[in-house]
């Protein structure tokens, strides 16, 4: 496949997430009476990833997330040449969604951006108000065991078919678990696009959900490579 293509299906791919995702979070978890809330953003999240891995997977791996790219690449699963290109197609995805998003949220009587545009924060930032730490370990934790789960999913002896599943089901217990830490991340595109319209704050603490995603991407690949490492005897007796 081309990597035009590829780069083409992944700026689709994280498009579709964040504007799914955010766009769930944005218009809809507050909605009066019939808001969605925290579960819904959970489940809106893992929805965007499952239909999209069926839709784009087989043209880019569907990563749609540069901590995937990373962790992928460290678990030896996608060439090392391609990780740029990739990082950069879903940034641009990202940032897409968020200005599609902006357009229509600010079509409602007092939309402000101050009210956080589902942008990932720390400290007085945190939905919950943990501090950095808290919620660097968090990120770090659940975006390795992201990982964990893309590799094992689609590894060529996990039962075929089944991968999206396993992987938009992983990534709704995520946010299931740290939409009141930080309002999860575990994906640096996806905090980039809604950052970069709010700004300020979100901006600076930007950092946070590039670094412990990124590292917690390479751990996750790292640590299944390695579990499948085999000794030479071991490949014999097998």
């Amino acid at each position: 496949m081309p990597l035009s293509k590829k780069l083409a299906a992944e700026f689709i791919g994280t498009f579709w997430l964040v504007l799914g995702g955010c766009g769930s979070a944005v218009l809809a978890a507050k909605f009066p009476e019939t808001g969605i809330g925290f579960v819904g953003v959970a489940f809106a999240f893992g929805l965007t990833v499952l239909t999209m891995v069926y839709a784009v997977g087989h043209i880019s791996g569907g990563h749609f997330n540069p901590a995937v790219s990373f962790g992928l690449v460290a678990g030896g699963r996608t060439p090392a040449a391609d990780l740029v290109p990739y990082v950069v197609a879903q940034t641009v995805g990202a940032i897409a969604a968020a200005g599609v998003l902006y357009l229509i949220a600010s079509g409602k009587t007092g939309f402000d951006l101050a009210g956080g545009f589902a942008a990932n924060g720390y400290a007085a930032h945190s939905p919950g108000g943990y501090n950095l730490r808290a919620c660097f370990i968090d990120e770090v934790v659940l975006t390795a065991g992201f990982i964990f789960v893309i590799m094992g999913a689609t590894d060529h002896r996990a039962p075929a078919g089944f991968a999206g599943i396993a992987i938009g089901l992983c990534l709704t217990l995520i946010h299931l678990i740290s939409i009141p830490v930080t309002n999860t991340s575990v994906n640096p595109a996806r905090s980039t696009g809604p950052a970069l319209f709010v700004g300020g704050w979100a901006v600076h603490q930007l950092w946070l959900f590039w670094v412990a995603p990124i590292l917690g991407g390479i751990i996750g690949g790292v640590v299944y490579r390695w579990l499948l490492e085999t000794t030479p005897a071991s490949r014999g007796a097998a």
